[in-house]
């Protein structure tokens, strides 16, 4: 279809607050359905081309983890200091560069150093799509933006859990290489597209229109101590994710899953995530709320545990139903906390994401240990991790009696 004259000028003169959200939200789901369908599936590969078992799956898990922490931390502060733009490009050449030698590759070594190229490719995009969208609302919008944010990689999060199996059983494992980094070429055409958008502050947007009232904000003690809190939390979430990540081979074994049936099985938990996404956007009793946080830790750690031991399928589809919740609140919480009222927004998200890098690499090392001291007691490596989610959690109200 060609556009008009009229309609191209009317396309060119979009407010470009509003073109750079929308490129922002675009480039945000790309990346995040690439990275998915190449890390969720990164363990079967493993297993089926390396003969990586439980235990060897968490170690590679720890290790991506750890790439994560010190990658994410420095990112956020090389958005800072070097511009969003430079970061964006740089994150997509990193992915770029990862998945295709990851495609040639055939070595365990050389398969575990491109991973970590991509790993650390990803840590260069999500602190600072974080701080742009936050950045190009005003004080009052940021939770809307956190908001389409959020439900917008979870959204496709799921869709790619969903559907990453049965691109490797119909096109093979080169399908995990192939389709993010034909994606990724894709997010720095984007890139490159945004750069090139004016700036302007978001305030214009609303130029003729009195400015909104001021958000009514807690005190700036109580918003430190829940930023603290859902810092502690979100590791927490990801010591679960990932260690269920790295072990989900071992379950889909346990119950002759192949990876197609597995994908459509075990990502029921990211859609219930993007559910709860949602209600979170719109319904806001819950900040600052001590009792959601908590409940939603608590639940976190039953739920886990359940998808790791229960020896049904059918309890382990429900238990995914409150392990979804857990997961949106607590991930909901630590981002928004990050954002909320913060003037170095790259900085705080490179901090959001290096916790989650902390617990992506906790737990998988502390599920492999387990195993590898007690190999005896099939269930050590979630008795284990399970243990020390119920640490974090005491963590949690720690902190909470603390600010009181």
């Amino acid at each position: 279809m060609v556009l008009s004259s009229g309609a191209q000028g009317d396309f060119s003169r979009v407010n470009p607050v509003k073109k750079l959200r929308a490129a922002c939200y675009a480039i945000e789901g790309i990346n995040s359905f690439a990275a998915v369908i190449y890390f969720n599936y990164l363990y079967f590969f493993f297993r089926d081309k390396f003969g990586f078992h439980d235990k060897q799956n968490l170690l590679l898990a720890a290790l991506l983890g750890l790439v994560y922490v010190f990658a994410a931390w420095q990112a956020g502060r090389f958005a800072h200091r070097c511009g969003y733009f430079t970061a964006l490009q740089t994150g997509s050449g990193l992915m770029i560069a990862g998945l295709a030698a990851g495609s040639q590759l055939n070595s365990v070594g050389g398969q575990v150093l491109a991973a970590c190229v991509v790993n650390a490719g990803v840590c260069c995009i999500w602190p600072t799509l974080e701080a742009l969208i936050s950045e190009s609302e005003t004080p009052d919008r940021v939770p809307h933006a956190v908001g389409i944010y959020n439900i917008t990689w979870a959204v496709t999060n799921a869709a790619a859990f969903f559907i990453g199996g049965t691109l490797i059983e119909k096109f093979s494992y080169q399908s995990m290489f192939y389709v993010p980094l034909a994606l990724v070429l894709v997010q720095l055409a984007l890139v490159f597209w945004i750069e090139k958008i004016p700036a302007r502050k978001p305030a214009t947007e609303t130029a003729n229109i009195s400015p909104p009232p001021e958000p009514d904000l807690p005190s700036p003690e109580k918003m430190k101590s829940f930023r603290r809190m859902a810092w502690l939390a979100n590791p927490f979430a990801y010591i679960a994710i990932n260690t269920l990540l790295a072990v989900l081979p071992g379950i889909a074994a346990k119950f002759h899953l192949s990876p197609m049936i597995a994908g459509f099985t075990c990502s029921l938990w990211c859609f219930v995530r993007v559910a709860a996404f949602v209600l979170l956007w719109q319904w806001t009793a819950w900040h600052y709320r001590f009792r959601w946080l908590a409940a939603a830790f608590a639940l976190l750690i039953v739920s886990f545990t359940a998808i790791l031991v229960m020896p049904s399928l059918a309890a382990i589809l429900v238990a995914q139903i409150f392990f979804g919740a857990a997961i949106g609140l607590i991930y909901y919480s630590s981002l928004f906390y990050s954002m909320d009222a913060s003037d170095t927004k790259s900085e705080h998200g490179g901090i959001h994401e290096a916790v989650i890098g902390l617990g992506n690499c906790v737990g998988p090392a502390v599920g492999a240990a387990s195993l590898q001291f007690q190999p005896q007691y099939a269930h050590s490596g979630a008795v284990a991790v399970s243990a020390l989610l119920l640490c974090g959690f005491g963590g949690l109200v720690g902190i909470w009696k603390s600010s009181r």
